[in-house]
């Protein structure tokens, strides 16, 4: 016997296991519905019998003569959801837009743009487009000891905000 759980796939994140919904089956290609569709109605053949002889399910069949009413066609459905109502649009306008108020938050670009948007919609933007907002901070990393030295001889930067700056990094 075939349970329910041994059909789902499992994945694992984190080592624990999160259940991912299988993939939809492809439709009945259109020759195989237009094969159906003609034996019944054609060839006066009923529906049990087709269902038999084509391997497709009664439920299937009904549902396909249901379309061919209601469309004049028994085409199957498209199988994936339509896309969102996208904010940006003009990707190259955007992209200039970036570029020129670059220094800014999300929050200031966002009250910029032509359009009543997000900041967070800019964001996700900003990342769609590869534009970064990393900084360059004074830390062990970035600044060689020689610099370092010069700024602490002039005081211009204290030990402790060094230290508290390695803490946070």
């Amino acid at each position: 016997m075939n349970s329910i759980a041994q059909d789902r796939t499992f994945r694992t994140y984190n080592g624990k296991d999160i259940y991912r919904r299988p993939k939809m089956p492809a439709p009945y290609s259109y020759d195989l519905r237009q094969k159906v569709i003609n034996a019944i109605e054609l060839d006066g053949i009923p529906k049990t019998e087709a269902s038999q002889v084509f391997h497709v399910s009664r439920n299937t069949i009904n549902l396909w003569l249901q379309r061919k009413e209601h469309t004049r066609d028994f085409l199957p459905k498209p199988n994936r959801p339509p896309g969102h109502s996208h904010q940006i649009t003009d990707w190259h306008k955007f992209k200039a837009f970036a570029q020129e108020h670059g220094d800014q938050t999300s929050a200031q670009m966002a009250q910029l743009w032509d359009d009543d948007i997000s900041p967070r919609t800019i964001s996700r933007a900003l990342k769609k487009i590869g534009f970064t907002r990393k900084k360059l901070t004074a830390t062990k990393k970035v600044m060689s000891n020689s610099e370092r030295r010069l700024l602490l001889r002039f005081n211009i930067w204290s030990r402790k905000s060094w230290f508290t700056s390695m803490k946070l990094a």
